[in-house]
């Protein structure tokens, strides 16, 4: 089985000091039924590939066997694809031959370790339990471009049909630790099978290796419960963990530092501002991604025109408070809910935000670095790419207004920024460029002569709904 890994980050050769592999060098790596060869067939400035080849020993793997199990026909020990394809013998020689680079070390050159490049896999051969709509499902809200190429059962019997077999070529820019864990968890996913017993130190695997990504992955229990072959103690262990470990949930009522009741007001007066935008839009399906605990919802609950709405939030916590507000217990289920609750992370592609006319993010970007906050732009203004976006943010000038709040010093401990009135217009003007959409900018609240208003927004319009709409009237 044959897993290849291409940089064409500048210089590519640089691959080789975060993977610990010179290139002029053959190595070789014992695993507990094979040996893992690790080469490079190309090496230039412009261009780098290394190999990962897993040599199987088929006498060893009968020898490893548990035994044969209830359905399997009688040979089965001895005639299968376990030497031929990508799977959990593969995530053992990545973490045998990567094992610096998984863990997030390189001696050489340590400030590689934290630099997303552009990287393209491919594995030769992948067998995947539920076809290509399982790989998407995967690898899709991480980014990744999916090239599958699937592979009949008998190219001289054409007659029957598609195997469950695909060559499978991934590209995406980021780090190397990155790739490698993602790997690690997701070939056997794909094949959910493992070659070993599955136990407690498995659960602990898979949470270490996954802690920065997988707690906001939309199919993060159907990955914890492939990985862990479908043993419900364990998922059911390893999914608390993960509802435990999301983002602390932000109440907008506790962020700001004006007085108390000027507090209040601003925070209903922004809700009351975005709706109102939204009304105006002609908007009838809306999602407002970072809901909380649902308070932009209740106010579009009330409105007739809003037919689906949808809100996200990565806190499970924060979406019980809302479906307890918005009394969805109480409403009748139908194939058609105008309102629903989903969680998920803005930083992962997620199709479930996609195709609505308008979209809200209220106080949420300062949350997010700036890795985050460019994978959200990716997220929302080019995969999700509702008609209408709407995003408010502080202002950083009108902090000088708060008595109480300290110079220099932002208005919540998990704010990450504040611009200022023209670092926010750069910022849109730069989205609205790069994703062609025209941009407003206006003030919420009453607005000081100097420092302007307490918070900023800005209303992002796709520019072919600006040309129909314009045509229309």
């Amino acid at each position: 089985m044959l897993l290849t890994i291409t940089s064409t980050h500048q210089p590519a050769s640089d691959l080789g000091y975060l993977l610990h592999k010179h290139p002029a060098k053959v190595q070789e790596f014992e695993i507990s039924t094979g040996v893992a060869h690790v080469f490079y067939p190309e090496v230039s400035e412009q261009r780098c590939t290394i190999c990962l080849l897993l040599d199987l020993d088929p006498v060893g793997l009968v020898r490893k066997s548990n035994g044969p199990r209830g359905n399997d026909f009688a040979l089965e020990q001895y005639v299968n694809d376990r030497p031929y394809v990508a799977s959990s013998f593969m995530s053992a020689a990545i973490a045998k031959a990567f094992s610096s680079a998984m863990n997030g070390r390189c001696k050489e050159k340590p400030e590689l370790v934290a630099v997303p490049m552009p990287l393209e896999v491919e594995i030769a051969a992948i067998p995947v339990r539920g076809g290509e709509a399982v790989v998407k499902e995967l690898f899709e809200p991480l980014g990744y471009e999916i090239t599958l190429q699937r592979h009949p059962v008998d190219t001289a019997f054409p007659e029957w049909g598609e195997s469950r077999y695909f060559t499978l070529r991934l590209k995406h820019t980021v780090t190397v630790q990155q790739l490698l864990s993602h790997l690690y968890i997701l070939i056997p996913v794909c094949d959910n099978d493992k070659h070993y017993w599955v136990g407690q130190s498995e659960a602990e695997k898979l949470l270490e290796k996954g802690q920065d990504w997988l707690p906001a992955h939309p199919a993060r229990e159907f990955i914890t419960m492939r990985y862990l072959k479908n043993q419900r103690s364990l998922t059911s262990q390893v999914m608390e963990v993960l509802l435990k470990d999301e983002a602390t949930v932000i109440d907008e009522e506790d962020e700001e530092k004006p007085e108390p009741e000027q507090k209040k007001r601003v925070h209903d007066l922004r809700l009351q501002t975005v709706r109102d935008e939204l009304l105006n839009a002609n908007a009838k399906t809306v999602v407002d991604l970072g809901c909380g605990e649902g308070k932009l919802l209740r106010l579009l609950q009330a409105e007739k025109q809003f037919e689906k709405i949808l809100g996200m939030d990565v806190s499970y916590r924060a979406l019980e408070i809302a479906k307890d507000k918005l009394k969805l217990d109480k409403q009748l289920v139908t194939p058609k809910q105008r309102i629903e609750l989903i969680q998920g992370s803005l930083t992962y592609r997620d199709k479930r935000i996609e195709g609505f006319d308008a979209a809200a993010l209220v106080e949420v970007i300062e949350h997010l670095d700036e890795p985050r906050l460019a994978a959200l732009e990716k997220i929302v203004f080019k995969y999700a790419k509702p008609l209408d976006v709407i995003v408010t943010t502080p202002n950083a000038e009108y902090n000088k207004k708060f008595d109480t709040l300290p110079a220099g010093q932002m208005r919540h401990s998990d704010h990450r920024f504040e611009w200022t009135r023209a670092e926010f217009r750069q910022w849109g003007d730069r989205i609205a460029e790069q994703y062609n959409y025209e941009v407003v900018y206006k003030p919420v609240g009453e607005e000081d002569a100097e420092a302007g208003a307490l918070t900023q927004m800005a209303v992002f319009t796709i520019k072919q709904r600006t040309v129909a709409l314009n045509r229309f009237l």
